[in-house]
């Protein structure tokens, strides 16, 4: 069973610094008292989310970085390198940042993630730097329970695209949690896209949120391509008076998938805009919940909220919820929503099919363009037509097994 002293020994083998024991011991016991993530309409208690028995965390990156991307951090003195020879080789910036958006008591989640945290990676840019061409980082799991976490830290005035590729090519990961800090200090700008690409083996829980201070800039592309059970949160605090902050996110559920999603942006500064597009295609027998939650909050006036979030449902046995909820707490504002549950729409088949597309192709063509918001957002080509593989893949297996 899990245990205090295995933390406490495995630490030590690691030579971790104290901060980092203390970080892990404390969350071992908040893990006990703490309850799971709430997600309205969605029950995964039962699912495999927490490991029954320890296991050791090791000290080797499990990432790969394009050649062109080490020559260009190198001249411009950034960092990016695993996330534990950053707590040894920059402790005060890792301790500084590391459990600062995404807090250790939160839930029984993330409790379980600091105290078992195995894997990571940590970005920091330097005030006044411009990256113009994306940071691409291809991840590669081996470990069976795989709890990684990426530290993002944006200095003053700093620009970055960052892309991450989470793969499961050895089907080796049973189950995984997945955190994503990101600190936008001032005037920062951060556009930081994914595609999650998990086994069905495995079971997924991530947690992806930023700190969005005075007129910076975050903006999200997430693509949910895993064929596995998901749940998860994507949080945008838009604590900063101008802040910005863009949530796109797109999911493809297949088979008897089980997808739970909250996006949520909270406006919290004054003049703050929080935006949330998401969009998700159900095939089969799968769920997916896209919950949509925009808050803002007493004192954040001339701020922003608005939400999209659509479902197309492509099997009458699969099960889609887009569930949109605004909580405003101040008069200056302006906050809107708009939520579809439905099949694909007829009046762009029929178009299509009136020019000699065949069916299967003209509903495929009308699916990428209803998730073309994401799909355009990815800055790597390469990265984009693979998602756009994927997509025609799934979509491709679905229509053959209806």
């Amino acid at each position: 069973m899990l245990s205090k002293e295995n933390i406490l020994v495995s630490s030590k083998e690691n030579n971790e610094p104290s901060w980092l024991t203390d970080l892990r011991t404390s969350s071992f016991e908040k893990m006990h008292k703490l309850s799971y993530p709430k997600m309205q309409r969605f029950s995964y208690q039962d699912w495999p989310l927490i490991a029954k028995e320890d296991f050791k965390w090791q000290n080797q990156p499990d990432f790969f970085i394009k050649k062109e991307n080490h020559d260009l951090l190198n001249d411009k003195g950034i960092i990016l390198c695993d996330l534990f020879t950053a707590i040894k080789q920059y402790p005060d910036l890792v301790k500084s940042a590391l459990a600062s958006v995404i807090k250790n008591d939160e839930d029984k989640l993330t409790a379980y993630h600091y105290a078992y945290l195995n894997s990571g990676l940590f970005l920091y840019i330097p005030k006044n730097t411009v990256l113009a061409e994306p940071i691409t980082v291809t991840l590669n799991p081996t470990q069976d329970s795989y709890i990684s976490h990426l530290l993002i830290v944006t200095e003053d005035n700093s620009q970055v695209k960052f892309l991450e590729e989470i793969q499961n090519e050895d089907k080796a990961v049973k189950s995984a949690n997945l955190m994503v800090e990101i600190v936008a200090h001032p005037g920062s700008h951060v556009e930081f896209s994914s595609l999650d690409e998990m086994d069905k083996d495995t079971t997924l829980y991530f947690n992806r949120r930023a700190r969005i201070e005075n007129d910076a800039h975050v903006e999200w592309a997430i693509a949910f391509m895993n064929d596995c059970n998901t749940l998860g949160d994507l949080d945008s605090e838009l604590i900063g008076e101008g802040s910005y902050a863009d949530s796109k996110a797109i999911a493809v559920t297949t088979g008897d998938q089980r997808v739970g999603i909250n996006n949520r942006v909270t406006n919290r500064g004054p003049h703050s805009t929080g935006l949330i597009n998401q969009r998700g295609v159900l095939l089969e027998n799968s769920q997916l919940i896209f919950n949509g939650i925009g808050q803002i909050v007493h004192g954040a006036h001339g701020s922003k909220a608005d939400q999209q979030n659509r479902v197309l449902m492509m099997s009458d046995n699969a099960h889609g919820d887009a569930n949109p909820l605004l909580l405003i707490d101040e008069n200056d504002v302006i906050a809107a929503h708009a939520a579809s549950v439905g099949p694909v729409d007829q009046i762009q088949m029929n178009y299509l099919m009136s020019r000699g597309i065949p069916y299967d192709q003209a509903q495929r063509l009308v699916i990428r363009g209803f998730l073309g918001a994401v799909l355009d957002a990815i800055p790597n080509k390469e990265v984009r037509q693979k998602m756009i593989d994927i997509l025609e893949k799934k979509l491709i297996d679905g229509q053959t097994r209806r």
